[in-house]
């Protein structure tokens, strides 16, 4: 449980998911990278603007940081699944607040993610395409909200390494469009035509071929 321990990086791995991630997001013009503020995030979140051409930024936002484990930080994930709590994470997170002085609960958690996107939405306006680079549970709370879930199902939503979720914050309602993608291709959510919740019943689907952008090469 790295939590908010510094000098946690990314892998080799960890760093090939970042750059795959940014050439992904190539062809959509980003207004902001919202990023926690963890070296690991930080990380992917300049991975991102490498392959960017417009004139986006990085803003650090904490409230997008991970969970606070309290002091389950640095234990080994072997060990703590042993423990009565980790059930309880499981089946009904919105109980649990981890252990010590620092521990956080999971709802606290959820509030300040959900809080942080009101924020940007806020402030970037209803037009602006952002990315927001954070940790697997904050993002599973995100989309838990987005989806109008309870909050004790949120573990029911899988998010992986480098993988990228679009939600569309309409007027109405938000939308989700996409979930703990690996590989789509995502040129269709930066046309001027992208998928909104405006749209009626399935939707039209993508009316053009998927894009065969390359990358154009990072810094080092």
């Amino acid at each position: 449980m790295a939590g908010w321990s510094p000098g946690v990086l990314l892998d080799d791995v960890g760093v090939s998911q970042a750059q795959r991630a940014g050439v992904r997001l190539a062809g959509i013009r980003l207004a902001v990278i919202v990023s926690s503020p963890l070296e690991r995030t930080i990380s992917t979140a300049e991975a991102i603007l490498d392959e960017q051409t417009g004139r986006a930024d990085i803003a650090l936002d904490s409230r997008v940081g991970e969970c606070r484990y309290g002091d389950w930080t640095g234990r080994k994930l072997s060990i703590l699944s042993r423990r009565p709590l980790w059930k309880t994470i499981q089946q009904r997170p919105s109980q649990v607040t981890f252990p010590g002085e620092e521990g956080e609960s999971l709802l606290h958690m959820q509030a300040r993610g959900v809080g942080a996107i009101a924020d940007w939405n806020g402030r970037l306006g209803d037009k602006a395409r952002y990315a927001v680079v954070s940790h697997g549970d904050v993002i599973k709370s995100i989309l838990a909200d987005a989806l109008g879930m309870p909050f004790d199902s949120f573990q029911r939503i899988s998010v992986d390494p480098g993988s990228i979720s679009v939600v569309d914050y309409g007027p109405q309602r938000a939308t989700v469009l996409m979930m703990n993608s690996t590989d789509a291709d995502l040129s269709v959510f930066g046309a001027r035509s992208a998928p909104t919740s405006q749209t009626v019943g399935g939707g039209a689907g993508p009316t053009s071929p998927p894009s065969t952008r390359t990358s154009r090469g990072g810094r080092q």
